[in-house]
């Protein structure tokens, strides 16, 4: 049975409230459903907070594309917007671990072209030699009608996310 796309694109605004600060005013002739952002910062200290042991932080950026089906054109035109609009929100600092940015595709159906170009795409940006931190590029592309989930190599955890709201749905 096909899932409505509205209806998912609900479900994981919902899914992605639960963690995310959500977004949906960008104004952009791309079928962007809406953005989301995750800020992470893990402390250890050694007594007292001004002892700190070690600082970790952790950040990303979701872009979620809604549309019928996507060309590999249309995903490259999403990819730069996102990375367009992602990479100046990045603040690196000493303490900076990672700030990836998610891009995922949602379609009725997907066809086999756009889905090598997902996995093709690839994008890292390391800061001051990696010692601030780095940037990844994490994408998918969800196929309702299958409800299957392609990713490229560093978003492979988009397949289990979306394998559990397949089974919620359900």
């Amino acid at each position: 049975m096909q899932i409505e796309r509205t209806q998912f694109v609900e479900v994981l605004k919902d899914a992605y409230s639960a963690y995310y600060d959500l977004h949906e005013d960008a104004e952009t002739e791309l079928p962007l459903a809406f953005r989301a952002e995750y800020k992470d910062r893990d402390e250890h200290y050694w007594f007292v907070k001004s002892a700190q042991v070690w600082v970790n932080e952790k950040n990303e950026h979701a872009y979620i594309f809604s549309a019928p089906s996507f060309d590999a054109d249309a995903v490259k035109a999403c990819v730069d917007y996102a990375l367009a609009d992602g990479l100046p929100r990045v603040k690196p600092h000493k303490d900076h671990q990672c700030t990836n940015i998610k891009v995922v595709f949602l379609a009725d159906t997907a066809d086999e072209a756009t889905r090598k170009a997902v996995k093709k795409l690839n994008f890292t940006k390391n800061y001051k030699f990696g010692l601030w931190g780095y940037t990844n590029l994490l994408a998918g592309i969800t196929d309702l009608a299958e409800q299957k989930t392609v990713t490229n190599a560093p978003g492979h955890e988009l397949v289990t996310f979306f394998k559990k709201l397949f089974a919620v749905r359900a």
